[in-house]
């Protein structure tokens, strides 16, 4: 494997960031927020063999002072409670929470990132080829940003005896959907894939090896998972926010579970490829009917979520919400970013009587409310982005997901990265070749957005 995935970028990302400096603050495993650092800075020292001339023109190129500390580094836990196990006291329920302070902070809310599937909070510190992460991309905008590993998951520690079966992706499974869905074809859009680091994430890719190398088990009952995370995100949020989250993929079931419980302690919500489609899985079989239904029962019973939402009228019990599949897929022609709106098929958000057939223009056929439709009157409070990569298998139903949210009166922006000029992406954006590109993209969202 290659020496500068991963772990190497990671170290990278924190240790050589602004000309080579950074001073770590202690770990706070007590639980302290790290505050900001001073903000004033002092007149570097003069190299020996830099004349007075050049050593202006190196303070200013390379920002702050030789001696003032670009960034904090800390952690602590948020969460958790002792338990009985037998002859044993235990903690379970405790979520790692790793935060990057700038020396400035200059944005009003700080920035949650909550990773996906199988994954943990590594996957936003660094790239697995060894460059820094987006955390290092908010922070020199003056963000500061925490990290988390889901509860039961990585650094907030796994659990059998207490959270009961885990299961864990293949390579196979990261390849098909994550790394190399150009290599495997089971969808229209995969064949666009370009932008995994070195060629098509495989094994033997370097990258891919460093990414695999990353994956961790997780639990088994997903339902679970949302009731174990859940919590822990709301206390995160009433201990540092309001705050921004960025969500990616499985991270958007607590991005709109925490929308909903607390919209005045969520600014916006960045929600990049979330898990769907509204309602029910799919899989995917290549070909032109590329897709089929997976199992009978709802994956999703809330449409977004497993847990309860605030639906108005309030919503009693899942078969409160009556669920229709769409004839044909949703259409979400014109300018992304704006939000989508229902109003007709001239608009730019999604109309249920779109023009595609079953899977001609590579999407799929929602599932949304049928009548009597009801709405998520929190959700609506919150800023809220669909983020899709041109490439990812994301690309065939993040529309229902918009769809859904609009039916219900939440209505998201929309940013597809190909409309941006950012082509080839997969789902695991934040890790491929653009990934700075593609981060500065979504800061440039917040800048408009989260007021």
């Amino acid at each position: 494997m290659a020496g500068n995935g991963i772990a190497n970028g990671a170290l990278a990302a924190l240790l050589v960031v602004h000309g080579g400096l950074l001073a770590m603050g202690a770990a706070r495993a007590q639980g302290t927020v790290p505050a900001p650092l001073p903000t004033q800075a002092t007149a570097p020292a003069r190299p020996p063999s830099l004349p007075p001339a050049q050593e202006s023109s190196q303070a200013s190129s390379q920002g702050p002072a030789a001696d003032e500390p670009v960034t904090r580094a800390g952690y602590y836990y948020i969460g958790g409670r002792y338990q009985k196990l037998g002859d044993k006291t235990v903690m379970v329920g405790q979520m790692f929470v790793q935060s990057r302070t700038p020396a400035r902070i200059t944005q009003p809310y700080p920035v949650v990132m909550v990773h996906g599937l199988a994954q943990t909070g590594v996957n936003y510190l660094a790239t697995a080829d060894g460059r820094p992460g987006w955390v290092q991309r908010f922070v020199e905008r003056g963000y500061q940003v925490y990290v988390v590993d889901q509860v039961g998951r990585g650094r907030s520690g796994t659990n059998p005896e207490v959270y009961g079966p885990y299961d864990r992706l293949s390579t196979r499974s990261l390849e098909r959907t994550h790394t190399a869905p150009e290599v495997y074809d089971l969808y229209p859009q995969a064949k666009l894939h370009t932008r995994w680091p070195g060629g098509p994430g495989v094994q033997g890719n370097a990258a891919f090896d460093q990414f695999f190398a990353s994956q961790v088990p997780f639990l088994a009952n997903s339902q679970q998972t949302e009731e174990l995370v859940d919590p822990a995100l709301m206390a995160l949020l009433e201990k540092v926010g309001p705050a921004i989250l960025v969500t990616h993929g499985q991270a958007a079931l607590f991005g709109w579970a925490a929308s909903d419980a607390r919209p005045d302690l969520v600014k916006a919500h960045v929600s990049v490829e979330p898990n769907g489609p509204p309602f029910f899985d799919v899989q995917f079989r290549g070909g032109r009917e590329f897709w089929e239904k997976a199992g009978d029962g709802r994956a999703r019973a809330y449409g977004l979520t497993r847990m309860p939402l605030t639906f108005e009228p309030p919503v009693k019990a899942p078969e409160d919400l009556i669920v229709v599949q769409q004839a044909k897929g949703p259409d979400t022609k014109g300018p992304d970013t704006k939000g989508p709106d229902t109003k007709g098929p001239d608009n730019r958000g999604p109309d249920a009587k779109g023009t595609d057939s079953r899977g001609a223009d590579g999407r799929i056929r929602c599932w949304l409310q049928g009548e009597p439709v009801r709405t998520l009157p929190n959700l609506a409070k919150v800023p809220a982005v669909v983020v899709t990569a041109e490439a990812s298998f994301h690309a065939t139903y993040d529309d229902c997901t918009v769809a859904f949210l609009a039916q219900a009166g939440a209505k998201p922006d929309v940013i597809r990265l190909a409309d941006r000029g950012l082509n080839g992406n997969g789902h695991m954006m934040m890790l491929e070749t653009n990934s700075d590109a593609v981060a500065d993209l979504l800061a440039g969202w917040l800048a408009g957005r989260a007021k």
